[in-house]
């Protein structure tokens, strides 16, 4: 999934999950976004090729919105706007 304008310059807030298995990285974005004001932007960077599936499916359902994902060389980032 990518956004005709490419990935957001700025985020409110960071979150390194690299080296967690799944479901930790979605469980300590789903942390981070509880801290953070609505329409907020998260950017998460993880490890667990699992994420993807995981972050699109959470975005979906708890109404944020995936602004943009990248993945290579085994690491994935995802750009979460807070609902």
């Amino acid at each position: 999934m990518s956004d005709a304008v490419g990935h957001p310059a700025t985020c409110d807030a960071e979150l390194d999950a690299s080296g967690l298995n799944c479901p930790l990285p979605l469980l300590k974005a789903k942390m981070e976004l509880n801290r953070l004001a609505s329409g907020a932007v998260l950017k998460v960077t993880a490890t667990d090729a699992g994420s993807q599936r995981d972050f699109r499916t959470f975005a979906k359902l708890a109404g944020h919105a995936l602004l943009h994902e990248e993945a290579a060389d085994g690491i994935y980032r995802y750009w979460l706007r807070k609902a």
